[in-house]
């Protein structure tokens, strides 16, 4: 009974924070007018393309039209989030519109629950749990976790993978292979971030596990199963449309001709791809051009930091090197296929990096000695600054949104 009194508490979490997330969205911020219209206020811009698709399914011309016309093509999406609404509202008998926001912030307590279970999983202290998750609910584009794109269910899913993939047991192993179709179905990024388990299997087992071959099948043959797994909803939506307008690739041809989205896998390492200069708030392509050079130093202090003799020895790296492994990954497929766009929306694609890295930290920090009083001071000071600013930002960007406004 302990037991499952203790499995619940992630999951009541979850909900908790989706709650508020909801209720600041709704209540707080949206339009005036009757609740279940404010409701619908996050149903906006790309939504459209989802319910689109959950009321007519997927057409296109062979090739893709060359502009933005969802009613004569519309393969620009991954299926798995408007299946799964589709599946909603002929089950529950819901409009799409509510169809679409109830699969998201179904998949966003998922997402949050997942988050506290890796949390209790380490013995993570409470109260930095929440501080955790505070930084993770003040990213100023956190807000999509509750709206009508497919962020919520990308994110449960990929954390779910994860967290399976690393517990033991057959049941398990099952539910990560379930969570990582869902996730390759979901978002082109999916399908690299499948490796997560052969990551994690080669840093467990380190250079001298590579070396020795006689032992590959034993130590990597699980993670290879799980990683193949995984991608098959990926593979399942290029058979798709191999079959019905003989391209696999429709998707692609769909973003570049109606997107202009031609990736550039050489963006991360060009100089002229990272944008310094401070944005205005009404300017969320500037905000997206910031974020995204922010996040490339994040990660370079972050090698850095995990690379210094005292962290190396005091620190189990080879935990958290897969979270890396999925944020480095999600951050340079982003960047390759936005850069033509000049990073429009990468400050929404950065927020699962953000999250990653949050949950990678918190990994980091239950490893080391409790630190000073005055230190942690210090660093709740810091976290609660910082969250602050990105709370406000992120409101106004709320606002903009229920409103009709472009925000990522």
């Amino acid at each position: 009974m302990q037991q499952t009194r203790t499995s619940l508490h992630p999951i009541v979490a979850g909900l908790l924070v989706t709650l508020a997330q909801l209720f600041i969205a709704v209540v707080l911020i949206a339009p005036r007018g009757p609740l279940a219209w404010r409701y619908t206020t996050l149903v906006q811009h790309d939504s459209y393309w989802f319910a689109n698709i959950v009321d007519r399914g997927y057409e296109t011309t062979v090739p893709p039209i060359s502009h933005k016309m969802m009613e004569v093509s519309n393969v620009a999406f991954f299926p798995a989030y408007p299946a799964l609404a589709a599946a909603l509202r002929h089950g529950l008998h819901l409009s799409t519109d509510n169809a679409l926001l109830i699969t998201a912030q179904a998949a966003a307590v998922g997402f949050w629950s997942y988050f506290f279970l890796f949390c209790e999983r380490w013995n993570v202290p409470a109260p930095t749990r929440w501080w955790a998750a505070l930084t993770i609910a003040a990213h100023p584009a956190a807000f999509f976790l509750v709206a009508a794109y497919s962020e919520s269910l990308f994110m449960m899913a990929l954390f779910g993978f994860m967290y399976w993939s690393t517990s033991t047991g057959r049941l398990a192993k099952l539910l990560a292979v379930v969570h990582g179709i869902v996730m390759s179905a979901t978002r082109i990024v999916g399908i690299p971030c499948a490796a997560f388990p052969a990551v994690v299997a080669v840093a467990k087992h380190g250079w001298a596990g590579i070396r020795d071959l006689r032992s590959w099948f034993r130590r990597y043959a699980a993670a290879i199963l799980l990683t193949i797994g995984a991608t098959f909803g990926a593979l399942g939506f290029f058979a798709y449309c191999l079959y019905r307008w003989g391209r696999w690739d429709m998707y692609m041809l769909t973003q570049e001709a109606g997107w202009a989205i031609t990736p550039d896998y050489a963006a991360v390492f060009k100089p002229s791809s990272y944008r310094w200069h401070i944005p205005h708030f009404n300017d969320p392509l500037a905000f997206s051009q910031l974020t995204m050079s922010l996040t490339a130093v994040l990660f370079v202090l972050i090698a850095i930091g995990e690379l210094l003799p005292f962290i190396r020895r005091n620190t189990n790296l080879a935990g958290r090197i897969g979270f890396y492994f999925a944020a480095a990954v999600i951050y340079y497929i982003s960047v390759s296929g936005v850069a033509s766009v000049e990073m429009e929306s990468m400050l929404r694609y950065e927020l699962c990096v953000h999250a990653l890295i949050v949950l990678a930290f918190v990994h980091f920090l239950h490893q080391l000695p409790t630190p000073s009083p005055r230190l942690r001071r210090w660093g709740l000071a810091t976290v609660a600054l910082l969250s602050a600013a990105g709370l406000g930002l992120e409101g106004w960007w709320v606002w903009n949104f229920t409103r009709g406004g472009w925000v990522a």
